[in-house]
């Protein structure tokens, strides 16, 4: 995904992150749960586009019929350029630093960024980069690595993490691989949309059932029936391990 060429957190330049982390994975729950999500926040007609971190635009199908003009940012070229196999010229790329983005001041009505911000160390830098390439009005969907989950609440309290997903501190979670991953408290991570100058519009608990046990008990159809209701219902309480904002400047 994308990172600052200075703190790369995640590379994945050489990396087939479609057919490894996706398609050879049971992970068809946790895409359909994103589509949901996107499908209820983003807007129904663009003319500027942008996906910020969109990898091989895993969720291009979602916003293309949607957007006169979309471009796709990431790090990675490698995922730009199956990008590019997949679409041909219905999709603009883009190669960055997502805490320099190669665009505009006031460049898109809309954007969005998936699954991204797990790696990404200064996300203030991200959220104001993020703001200051939208027009006054544009809308954000952002989904963001939610720190204050049960299963990391239930880990807490026997003590099998030292984490305490209670806390605002960013978690970096270090056991995860050499580099690790940031998760973020739902209140921390307002207060710096806030502080770029965004407005919450609308929250959406997203991948509340994603679990491999889950999977193999309810079945993929009966988790994403289940997944329609949650999505709004446990919006209030931040549940799930996916937090989707609908954000406008």
């Amino acid at each position: 995904m994308v990172e600052a060429k200075k703190d790369v957190v995640a590379d994945y330049n050489g990396y087939d992150y479609k057919k490894i982390f996706w398609e050879d994975t049971d992970r068809k729950y946790e895409d359909m749960a994103d589509r949901m999500a996107i499908r209820r926040l983003l807007p129904q007609q663009m003319d500027t586009f942008v996906d910020i971190a969109g990898g091989y635009g895993r969720l291009a199908d979602e916003y293309l019929p949607r957007a006169k003009s979309a471009t796709l940012f990431d790090y990675s070229k490698t995922e730009l350029a199956q990008a590019r196999e997949m679409y041909g010229n219905k999709i603009k790329t883009q190669p960055g630093d997502i805490y320099d983005l190669p665009f505009k001041d006031d460049s898109f009505d809309a954007l969005m960024m998936i699954r991204a911000t797990h790696h990404f160390k200064e996300m203030q830098k991200v959220s104001d980069e993020l703001y200051r390439i939208l027009k006054p009005g544009g809308i954000a969907v952002i989904e963001v690595a939610n720190k204050k989950t049960l299963p990391k609440m239930v880990r807490y309290w026997t003590k099998k993490s030292e984490i305490n997903p209670f806390s605002r501190d960013v978690a970096h979670l270090k056991d995860l691989n050499s580099d690790g991953f940031y998760n973020y408290h739902p209140k921390y991570i307002e207060e710096v949309f806030q502080k770029s100058g965004f407005k919450i519009k609308k929250v959406l608990s997203v991948s509340n059932f994603r679990s491999a046990k889950l999977k193999k008990v309810f079945g993929t159809k009966n988790l994403v029936r289940m997944e329609k209701v949650a999505q709004k219902a446990l919006a209030p309480i931040r549940f799930a391990p996916s937090i989707y904002y609908k954000l406008e400047k």
